[in-house]
């Protein structure tokens, strides 16, 4: 028996040294840190905390993130597995799916390395993330207090985004200086912007309303200004009109003051449009300086020229009333008016203490000071007559006072007549809304009862219709007695924003109903569509091929969807309805063509099983690849698949 060959010493050496090179090349380097994912926000793969330091670097990452919503992730590693800080890093908030407020601190203690990695926090310059670093960080990480440079990191960001640590006494200080070195400063501004909007709205004040060409060299704020200022003048150049003119109609006739009425109608509806403009500038679609000034130059010049159209009937205005002719007979009526306004004092100042001991301040707001107003309209018309007289005693040509002392007691009589009427009316006014209620909240009620029922059609809008009619119905239902005003209007308005979103529901529920109704039409067609053209294909199945019966089956399977989306997505099932009723057309189609194919195919004389072998009755060996004996022939359908229906029968010794 031979004995196994020997190995030698050096052969031994050399396999073994050739094992070892191969372990070092396979095997990764000891200590080797590759980039990671960051599960943690704190993560110490060198072992460099303990679980003291691990707490503090996390309650400051912690901190950093309540006060800024900054994401730090610290991570300390032994090295950075050959590759550059900046790689390792970037390779880790790859890696973590970091974004624009994640920041990185990665150290590696044996390489004595690290990297801050992400984007720079707003409110952090970049000479405070320096400091950061250099003064905070590097000198903890030098002294191997590896803990203290990650709370040093979030921290000086912290502190650099809340603007730093600055002392109560220093901002005192600094106060101070700002006010006595600048407060001189921005009064004298403010004075020279006032200044100089006060002139350019006098020179504003001179230019033609109509020159278009000046007023739109004219600096925008003082177009802004003359707009707001002539619109005020206006409406009460044309109140003041109106009243004059309303005394005067009564005094000559309709006919007499059609040319003042025209021109004042004229300049309402002027003054309407500029009012328009003004709200279309002060609402809360901004336009663009051109924009604005385009439309402030034609408000300008739309109430410039119903002023002036004004200013033009004054002549003849006057000249139709002159005062002076009778004044004293003028005088004397307004005495007698003063009498009788006078004589409504008390009992329209016991009809406001009655309601106001039955109704709470809020419903007489708006005339809770007409009587004071009223003694005050007929003091002033008082002392106006008193001036009236006097004026009279003037020598001839220097009694114009007398024009407009009348005037303003005719004012002052009429606006105190106005005012008592209110307190007259107010109590009517309250009885009309207090009968009229109980009619009001049941429309509400009901209104609320079909809106409940449209609540499917209605969605958010028509929600929170009912929620405000409802909270509006009550509202009213508490308020009836002590304040039927306040309730009818509530009631009103509540009921007319409900109204809005039920036309709304309504609209969708009728859409709603009508596609229910196409819907059920196009099942019903798509199903006798399926139902013909799969009856021809099962009698004639033997002569189909694959076209017709695809396009069969995806139309079975739209017309399955269809029903099954008829609920809840009747859009959807309509389209798959009507998807359906296409494809079942064209299976049709195709089957009839394959039928006709078939049959041109065997001829006239295809025998007397021709029909049972198209109508699938009978398999055709020949056409199925079937063999008998080396010859075609026929053979029942049986059950199973494809290969079923070929299944032979045939054999024997030999």
């Amino acid at each position: 028996m031979s004995s196994p060959p020997r190995i030698s010493l050096a052969r031994m050496l050399a396999i073994s040294v050739l094992l070892a090179v191969f372990a070092l090349a396979v095997a990764p380097a000891a200590g080797a840190e590759p980039p990671l994912r960051m599960d943690t926000y704190v993560e110490d793969q060198a072992g460099a905390l303990d679980q003291g330091q691990r707490d503090q670097v996390r309650n400051a990452v912690n901190q950093l993130y309540a006060d800024h919503q900054i994401r730090l992730w610290v991570v300390y590693v032994r090295d950075f597995d050959g590759l550059t800080p900046q790689d390792w890093s970037a390779r880790t908030a790859s890696m973590s799916g970091f974004g624009g407020r994640d920041l990185l601190l990665a150290v590696a203690t044996e390489d004595r390395a690290y990297w801050l990695a992400g984007e720079l926090p707003s409110g952090v310059s970049e000479s405070e993330l320096d400091d950061i670093a250099i003064r905070e960080v590097e000198p903890a990480l030098r002294d191997g207090r590896w803990a203290d440079a990650g709370v040093a990191t979030a921290a000086g960001l912290d502190a650099a985004m809340r603007g730093g640590v600055v002392s109560v006494r220093a901002l005192l200080v600094l106060g101070l200086l700002v006010v006595l070195g600048a407060g001189g400063l921005v009064w004298y501004a403010r004075k020279r912007r006032r200044d100089r909007a006060e002139a350019e709205l006098g020179a504003a004040r001179q230019v033609d309303p109509e020159n278009t060409a000046a007023l739109s060299a004219l600096p925008l704020d003082a177009l802004h200004a003359r707009s707001r200022e002539a619109l005020v003048e206006i409406d009460n150049a044309i109140r003041t009109s109106g009243e004059e003119l309303d005394l005067a109609t009564g005094e000559f006739g309709a006919t007499a003051t059609v040319p003042f009425r025209t021109a004042l109608d004229n300049a309402k509806a002027a003054v309407a449009e500029g009012f328009s403009i003004r709200q279309r500038l002060d609402d809360a679609i901004r336009e663009t300086a051109d924009e604005q000034r385009a439309l402030l130059v034609d408000l300008i010049g739309t109430v410039g020229r119903a002023d002036r159209e004004l200013d033009a009937q004054v002549a003849a205005f006057d000249a139709m009333r002159d005062l002076l002719l009778d004044a004293p007979v003028r005088l004397d009526a307004l005495t007698r008016d003063i009498v009788d306004v006078t004589a409504r004092v008390p009992a329209s100042e016991g009809e406001l203490n009655r309601l106001a001991a039955t109704h709470p301040a809020s419903v007489l707001a708006p005339i809770e000071d007409n009587v004071r107003m009223a003694r005050e309209r007929i003091a002033f018309a008082e002392q106006s007559v008193d001036a009236g007289r006097s004026a009279l005693t003037e020598p001839v040509g220097e009694q114009g006072g007398a024009v407009a002392a009348i005037r303003s007691a005719e004012a002052a009589i009429g606006q105190a007549r106005a005012l008592l009427d209110a307190v007259d009316n107010a109590s009517g006014a309250i009885r009309q809304a207090r009968d009229g209620l109980p009619a009001v909240l049941d429309e509400l009620r009901r209104d609320i009862a079909y809106a409940a029922e449209l609540s499917g059609y209605g969605g958010p809008e028509l929600a929170q219709a009912r929620t405000t009619a409802q909270s509006a119905l009550d509202k009213a239902t508490e308020a009836a007695d002590t304040d039927p005003l306040s309730a009818f209007h509530d009631a009103v308005t509540a009921d007319a924003d409900l109204d809005r979103a039920v036309a709304a529901a309504t609209d969708r529920k009728e859409a709603a109903e009508d596609l229910r109704r196409r819907l059920e039409h196009a099942l019903t067609d798509a199903g006798a569509r399926i139902g013909s053209a799969a009856d021809y294909l099962a009698t004639r199945r033997g002569g189909i091929d694959a076209e017709a019966r695809t396009r069969l089956s995806e139309a079975q399977r739209n017309l399955d969807q269809a029903r099954r989306l008829s609920a809840s997505d009747p859009a959807t099932a309509l389209r798959h309805a009507q998807a359906a009723t296409d494809l079942a057309g064209r299976a049709l189609q195709a089957a009839q063509a394959s039928v006709r194919a078939w049959e041109s195919a065997r001829g006239p004389s295809g025998g007397v099983h021709t029909g049972a072998v198209l109508g699938g009755i009978l398999l055709e060996g020949l056409l199925r690849g079937a063999a008998g004996g080396g010859r075609g022939g026929w053979s029942p359908g049986s059950f199973g698949g494809s290969s079923g229906s070929r299944r032979i029968g045939r054999g024997g010794r030999f």
